[in-house]
This record gives structure tokens, sequence and C-alpha cells, in this order.
């Protein structure tokens, strides 16, 4: 990647900058949870989904007006303020005691949400075009701050309350937080050099907002709605799925939940490489086929049903002369019946797919008079599926992969379409990505008081995975045809010409 020496500090500094500010933003997904698991504070589903929600509209909402004044003044001193003002919250959340208190103190910490929407802007000032895919790609990484904040949160809370036994000592968690993001604060006030975009000619705060008209923008909010949203969503509600579904203590399923978000997070760079490369376009058919595949085979539930099956009637009247567990007579009229055989095992290692078993069981005996029609044996279905949390872990692992892919793709559109708006325009997209992160922890919160299942979530994510294909399909399909329409009545005028030149 071309790039002077102040452009690759500051790429590093916003990536740093970035990650601290997201693994700050992802707290309230491990706390929320330490908090249920250890009965601290007792909140309902739907609280539980607000808390690790309402970070994340705070973070969102205020993007715009954070892209809107990066653009005006600059990264570097924006950023600053953004983390400084955030640590406050962050520090206070420690003094909480109450549903309401945390609920303020986790909206005023979100504020470390928007350091993307600054990130985004101040990056794309400092890199060529053909370089900014890249560029992105690589600040991006530092969504991997939601990986260190699952993978370490857990233990940190374990070292302070000495496995469990002094559990208030959680409130030096959000004290070493705050202090972390006032640290990056100093050193990127320090180290950071001032640049911004050339707005002379941009006059009042209506021209700054004229990009927010184009369909062309809430189709790639739509789009981050699934990549970010998603993966802000599942980096926190997958902690207490592992728990709760797959009985894992806190620590093992932060772990485990970082097989999402780490891989997620750092290969944002190779969705920048890939979309400069390949097109932003054909990388996001990639995602969104992906997920969408990937999403509906995580709907299958964990699963041990018994139902009937299909039984055997009697054809025409008559006495019964033999019952075995293969075969019955009715006079001289053989019917065959499937035996029950061997029961599923469910102390196999790994099951991939869903096992079914059918059989038939007898329900008359010697000497019975039966009628047409009558039943004979009655018919037994078992379905057993393990949803193995490796199996289960593995379509996760694509889903993060594919979002944190198909983050930089989106984001590579953003500076092309709007170069001298970049902020404006990543920070609505941004916002609608940030809105997906705090609305689909409350709905699954909902949706799993309302069903008990915690697939539901997958419903969710397959269904919006299928609309952004569609959407994005249709728009190209007419872009390409008008693009055949122009070529056609080109060539419809130069014909006479070509015939003239060769005659």
């Amino acid at each position: 990647m071309a790039g002077n020496g102040k452009a690759v500090t500051v790429l590093a500094l916003n990536t740093l900058a970035f990650t601290v500010c997201f693994a700050c933003w992802m707290l309230n997904g491990v706390l929320i949870t330490f908090f249920s698991e250890n009965q601290l504070f007792h909140f309902t589903d739907s609280q539980i989904g607000w808390l690790i929600g309402i970070p994340v509209l705070s973070g969102s909402l205020i993007r715009l007006p954070v892209g809107i004044l990066t653009d005006k003044y600059g990264g570097k001193w924006v950023y600053a303020g953004v983390m400084l003002i955030a640590a406050i919250p962050m520090y206070l959340l420690s003094y909480a005691h109450t549903f309401a208190h945390f609920f303020w103190a986790s909206l005023g910490f979100g504020l470390a949400g928007t350091s993307f929407a600054v990130g985004i802007a101040y990056t794309s000032v400092w890199f060529k075009r053909e370089h900014q895919g890249a560029a992105l790609g690589i600040f991006g990484a530092g969504n991997a701050g939601a990986a260190l904040t699952s993978m370490g949160a857990p233990v940190l809370l374990r070292w302070l309350t000495n496995n469990g036994e002094n559990l208030e000592a959680w409130r030096q968690m959000p004290r070493i937080y705050a202090a972390s993001l006032v640290i990056m604060t100093v050193v990127f006030a320090l180290l950071a050099w001032p640049k911004k975009v050339d707005d002379t000619h941009i006059t009042s705060l209506r021209q700054r907002l004229e990009p927010l008209r184009y369909p062309r923008v809430w189709r790639f909010g739509l789009y981050y709605f699934l990549v970010f949203g998603g993966f802000v969503a599942l980096s926190q509600w997958l902690i207490p799925y592992y728990v709760s579904v797959y009985m894992m203590p806190l620590a093992t399923a932060g772990m485990v939940a970082s097989i999402f978000s780490l891989p997620s997070g750092v290969i944002r760079a190779l969705g920048g490489f890939l979309s400069d490369h390949y097109g932003a376009r054909r990388v996001m058919y990639w995602v969104l086929s992906s997920c969408l595949v990937c999403c509906a085979l995580l709907i299958i539930p964990r699963m041990d049903i018994h139902s009937p099956g299909k039984g055997i009637m009697v054809k025409r009247s008559g006495t019964v002369t033999k019952v075995i567990p293969t075969q019955i007579m009715v006079d001289d009229l053989a019917y065959a019946v499937k035996a029950e055989g061997e029961a599923i095992s469910k102390d196999q290692t790994l099951l991939v797919l869903p096992t079914l078993r059918t059989w038939q069981e007898p329900v008359v005996k010697v000497g019975d008079k039966v009628k047409k029609k009558q039943l004979l044996a009655s018919g037994m279905t078992h379905i057993y599926f393990q949803a193995n949390v490796w199996v289960f872990t593995g379509l996760v692992f694509v889903v993060g992969i594919m979002m944190g892919i198909g983050k930089a793709a989106v984001y590579k559109h953003i500076p092309e379409y709007f170069p001298k708006e970049v902020g404006v325009v990543g920070g609505i997209v941004g916002v609608l990505g940030g809105l997906g992160g705090f609305f689909c922890p409350i709905l699954f919160g909902y949706m799993l008081e309302w069903t008990g299942l915690w697939i539901t979530c997958w419903f969710f994510f397959a269904g919006l995975a299928a609309v952004c294909l569609c959407w994005m399909h249709v728009v190209i399909q007419q872009m390409m045809n008008r693009e055949a329409a122009i070529h056609a009545e080109k060539i419809e005028y130069m014909a006479p010409a070509a015939v003239a030149e060769n005659a």
C-alpha cells in the first residue's frame, strides 16, 4: 500500500484507538451475563437485551453529527474528544446499582462507538482512491476489540472477584476500561496529525446532508445493518447463547464466542483488499449468499422428538392369525412390519446431520377380529439432532468471516460515490449499521420471551440477508439494462459513419 509515513502512523493510531473504543463499546455483553450468572442483579430477558443494546444505540445515533464534525474540523481532535467524553460515564458505571443506573451509564459510554465514523473519514483523507479499500479495511480490523472483550473481560472479572468470592469487585472493571480510554486519548493527541477533507464548496448544513436523499445511501445502510449490526449483536448475544444452550461457563462461552468475533474483526482488512481487487459488488454477492445459507442451516434447533409415523391398516376384514415384530397375518394375507431396531446413540462424539429413525408397533394380537381399514400397527418416528457445538461454531465462524469481509466491502463504495462527503455518508451508514447492533439484541430478547427458542435470531438474519441480496441484484440488473441501452444507442448512431468510412 502506497502512503507516506504520516499516513501510515495515522492509520495505525486510528486502528489502535478504534480497537480500544470497540472493546469498551462491547463491555455490557460480558458484564450483564456475569450479573445474570451470579444473580447479582435480577434483570429480565428483555432488560438484558436493552442493556446489551443501549450503548450501541447511543454510539449509532451520534455517528452522523460526529461524522459531520469530522468533515468540518478534522479527525484528530474529534477522535480525542470522543474517547475522553466516553471515559466519564464508563467510570460512573462502576457506581451503578439499579437498572436505571446501568441504562444511563451505558447510554453515555456508548459514545465510544462513534469512533468508527471519525476513523472512516479521518483515514480516507490520507490515502488515494485505489488504496482506500485496503486502508479502511485495516482500520476496520479494530472490530477485533469485540473479541478482546469477549475473551479478556471474563478472565479479568474472575481475577478481580477472586473466582467469585468477592463479586462486588466487578466495579473495578469499568474503571480499568475508563483508564484505557484516557490513556488512548493522550497517545492520540500527542502522535496524530491534523487533516480534513476540502469542504470549501460546502457552506451550509443542508449541503452537508445533501447525499442523504440518494436511495443508494440507504441501501448501503441496510447492507451495513446486516454485516455490522449483526456482528455487534452476535458478539454480545453469543455469550449468553452458549451459556444457556450449551451450558458453558461464562469464561468458556467468551472464549468460544471469540471464534466468531476475533476473525470477523481482523479479516476486515482482507475484505478491503478483495474489494479493491474484485470490486465491492462481487464481494457483496459472496457475503450475502454465504450469510443466507449459513443462517438457514443454523435455524435447525437441538431436538429430540418422538412423533406418530406411518402405520399399517387392514386391506380386508378377517382374523389375526400371526403377530411377530416383523410381520402380521390376517387370515392368509401377510403385512410386513418394520421392527424398531437399535436406538439412536446420543453418546456419539459428533452427529452432523439430524438423525431419523422410524418403526412400527403391532396394536393387535392373535385371534382379534379386524375390519377393513382398521389399524394393525402404529407408526413411530424419532428425530434427533445433536446441534453439535463445534458444528454450530463452525457455521457461526463462517458467518463472522463473511460479515467481516462485508463490512469492508460496504465502506469501499462510499469514497467512490461520495468522495467529498465521506464523513456524512459514512456517518449515516454507520448509524443504520449501529442501529442493527442496538435493535437486534432487544428483538432477540423479546423473541426469546415469546417463543422460548434461541434460534429465532437465525430466522431474522436469514430473512434480512435474503432481502439485501434481492435488492442488490435488482438494482444491479437495472444498472446493466441502462448501460446496455446506452451502448445500443451508440452503436446505432456509429453504424452509418462506419459504413461511410469503409466505403
